[in-house]
């Protein structure tokens, strides 16, 4: 074996063993000892994908192999319910919990320490016209649950995504985010009312649309009721 090879060889090692680290970090349902160790192995779905990415991402990616990687990666999606295109690129040490439908992308990156829950989709709006049509997810993000953040964002160092979020723009980081149309709720510790003007604009226009269109419900319905009341009058009036 060459020096290259060893060094790819000992690189996909140490990656292997920072996902294995990730799980036993972050999974409270895993024991100690050698049944835990075999239960990671065995019995964690989202590991076990990884596993399989870390093998053929440099397949595609660098030997340019052609069908296999794709073929095995389908493999890897039939047995955890977890599909990770061979083009992404993620980081070491990236825990998927659970994972039934977690869905990844091609031009999709996944920095180290980051959290996907069930449900996630890393994919693209098929508005995009370049190859980096999936997003960008920095150091220790984490994705809740069902949320699905689409096309060439970035989720930056930290962010954190609710459960069932749409995420169709660039997050800070430190941000969390919530809502169908997510929006920021606080920066670290700092809630919505004390962000920068940038972070929660967004917020704050859809909150006076709608506090527009409510009062143009009130007006409309006052307009009515005194319409009402005049017939009334009137009928009133030709009755006496």
């Amino acid at each position: 074996m060459t020096e290259n090879g060893r060094d790819g060889f000992h690189g996909v090692w140490r990656t292997i063993v920072e996902d294995y680290r990730a799980v036993r970090r972050n999974d409270p349902a895993i024991p100690g000892g050698l049944r835990g160790s075999l239960e990671t192995l065995l019995c964690t779905p989202g590991f076990q994908a990884l596993l399989v990415h870390r093998l053929v991402h440099p397949l595609h990616v660098s030997l340019k192999v052609p069908v296999l990687p794709r073929l095995l990666s389908l493999v890897a999606r039939w047995w955890t319910g977890i599909e990770i295109h061979p083009g992404a690129r993620i980081a070491p040490g990236v825990f998927i919990d659970h994972g039934s439908g977690v869905v990844v992308g091609e031009s999709a990156v996944v920095g180290r320490g980051c959290v996907l829950f069930q449900g996630v989709t890393l994919g693209a709006t098929g508005n995009e016209r370049t190859w980096q049509r999936h997003p960008i997810l920095e150091e220790g993000v984490f994705v809740g649950s069902g949320a699905r953040v689409l096309g060439p964002v970035t989720l930056g160092k930290g962010a954190r995504i609710g459960a069932n979020a749409v995420v169709l723009e660039d997050v800070p980081p430190d941000t969390t985010m919530v809502g169908p149309k997510a929006r920021a709720v606080k920066v670290g510790r700092a809630r919505i009312g004390n962000l920068p003007e940038g972070v929660c604009r967004q917020g704050m226009e859809d909150l006076t649309a709608r506090m527009e269109s409510l009062e143009r419900e009130v007006r409309s319905l006052r307009r009515q009721l005194e319409a009402a009341r005049g017939l009334e009058e009137r009928g009133m009036e030709a009755t006496g």
